[in-house]
């Protein structure tokens, strides 16, 4: 057994898509079943003999009913749509994981958010383990932000890290990233999983013992997951990834996990040349290049947390020119689309088998909720019969097995921010709201009961 400064260590197997731990190295790992995940990983264990038995508990237990509940205060940032995701604001203490693709624009949006913490909380250290500080520089004088009060160290030792804050004393840490850091006593190389563990261990004692909201930055796998073992999700109080491609306009900021707040909520950006700049009315960003007149189309009414966002689905159905017809889909769950398919195909008699189908979410974001069922189906029904939709019709519902359209939630939310962008219909399920939803001024609510009754409103023959 090998030996780290005075202390016993072993040599295991590590699978870095997972975690499963093993004593011998296997091509293939036994549990996610992951080729080439598992890495040689050296750890310190206590020596036979240092172990020393418990004698008391230094904090008693006590009743939860006493426990004083404290309202949790939050630093403002001058980003909304940042904070919009965060809850309201960023807690102090807190820990902030931010994955994301390479490229996307994780390291813009922290040091904006790092420049807008420095002028309202206090001074900001932000550590670069990945570019030198004149790299970070020129991106702030691209960014056009006052960076004044924020610090930057180029290191990647975790102790150097942590003599820096001690002597700092900044109110909010950046590492970017977190792949990159690593502890000298560990032989293991940076970015394993003891390695990762055990970075993060330390800044969360660091975050939690003396109140240092620290943002994480994390490198994704090529599946979109973070890197690293599962247990860095579990050790942070919040995660969120930033979603888009490298050469889309938009970027989608979601949050997966939140201590402080809602996991639905989500924030819209729009790379520039300055940076990130909040796009405050996603519906009309998403609809202002619509063509109008084309078949394919479909509005659908999704909702983000709180947020009601219009978004338009494009499809394109043409005759296979091989034996298995494809079904590709982008911003939309592929196993869906293959039941809509289905139900189009035996409860509405549309051939379908023999067409490729091509199912498009415009502006990168990704529709998740049941109620955007109703506007890919119209949307592939559209193109099939090559009939456009009426352009000032907006629709949402959700299809079961059966053609049956089911209710959806927060209709009035829908049915306001359709209004807003000047559609005159919104076709809804027959059970939804029926006495209780009031439409807004100029709005005609469409009723259908079956994807039959939905096809023959928005698509007559």
């Amino acid at each position: 057994m090998a030996r780290i400064k005075g202390k016993a260590a072993r040599t295991h197997f590590v699978c870095q898509a997972c975690g499963y731990e093993s004593p011998s190295f296997y091509g293939r790992c036994p549990d996610c079943g992951g080729w080439g995940t598992l890495v040689e990983t050296l750890e310190a264990t206590p020596a036979v003999g240092q172990h020393r038995p418990v004698t008391g508990v230094s904090t008693p237990p006590v009743p939860l009913a006493q426990v004083e509940s404290a309202g949790v205060t939050r630093h403002p940032v001058a980003i909304d749509e940042f904070s919009r995701v965060l809850g309201g604001g960023v807690v102090p203490g807190s820990m902030v994981l931010i994955g994301g693709d390479p490229g996307v624009g994780k390291s813009t949006l922290l040091l904006q958010v790092a420049a807008s913490l420095s002028q309202t909380s206090g001074t900001v250290l932000y550590v670069t383990g990945e570019e030198s500080p004149q790299q970070v520089r020129l991106r702030a004088d691209r960014l056009q932000t006052q960076v004044d009060r924020v610090q930057v160290l180029a290191a990647t030792n975790m102790d150097e890290i942590l003599a820096a804050t001690a002597a700092v004393k900044p109110t909010t840490l950046v590492v970017d990233s977190i792949q990159t850091v690593y502890v000298p006593e560990l032989t293991s190389a940076a970015g394993s999983v003891s390695q990762v563990r055990e970075c993060t261990a330390r800044l969360v004692q660091l975050a939690k013992g003396q109140g240092v909201t620290t943002f994480l930055v994390g490198h994704v796998t090529k599946e979109g997951s973070l890197a690293g073992p599962r247990v860095l999700e579990h050790m942070v109080d919040t995660v969120l990834y930033l979603e888009g491609e490298r050469f889309q306009q938009y970027r989608i900021l979601r949050a997966v996990k939140n201590r402080f707040g809602s996991t639905d909520e989500v924030g819209v950006f729009e790379m520039v040349e300055t940076g990130m700049r909040e796009v405050r009315n996603p519906s009309a960003a998403f609809l202002q290049e619509r063509a109008r007149n084309a078949a394919g189309s479909a509005v659908t009414i999704a909702v983000e947390g709180t947020r009601p966002i219009l978004v338009e689905a494009q499809a394109l159905t043409t005759t296979s020119a091989f034996g298995n017809a494809r079904r590709t889909a982008a911003g939309f769950d592929t196993n869906r689309l293959h039941v809509l398919i289905a139900v189009l195909s035996k409860r509405a008699g549309m051939q379908l088998g023999d067409q490729d189908v091509y199912v498009n979410i415009v502006g990168g974001l990704r529709l998740s909720e049941p109620a955007a069922d109703l506007g890919i189906a119209l949307a592939v029904a559209s193109s099939f019969r090559d009939t456009r939709v009426s352009p000032d019709l907006a629709v949402v519902g959700e299809i079961g097995l059966a053609g049956e359209l089911r209710s959806v939630t927060q209709l009035e939310r829908r049915l306001l921010e359709a209004a807003k962008l000047g559609f005159t219909r919104v076709l809804v399920p027959a059970t939804v709201g029926r006495g209780t939803a009031r439409p807004p001024q100029g709005l005609t609510i469409e009723r259908a009961s079956t994807l039959g009754d939905a096809l023959d409103i928005a698509l007559p023959r």
